[in-house]
């Protein structure tokens, strides 16, 4: 029972960071979608490929964080 419920808090974790609104992950995804609802045109392919890029920068830099965090503990 604890398994399941360590596997459930997980994927429910995972979930909700994938919605954050970085580009590369989900959330970056309905945010384009909802800024092009907004402006009402889509969104040029330059502003997009800074911001992929930019977020990826962001994740690898906190995946970067947590894991220095992880080994020297702070």
């Amino acid at each position: 029972e604890w398994l399941v419920q360590l596997v459930a808090f997980l994927s429910v974790g995972i979930g909700i960071l994938n919605l954050l609104p970085i580009p590369p992950l989900d959330g970056g995804h309905l945010l384009f979608y909802g800024v092009e609802a907004v402006i009402r045109r889509p969104v040029s392919e330059r502003m997009m490929e800074m911001a992929y890029r930019t977020g990826l920068l962001l994740v690898l830099g906190f995946m970067g964080f947590v894991f220095w965090n992880d080994l020297f503990g702070c």
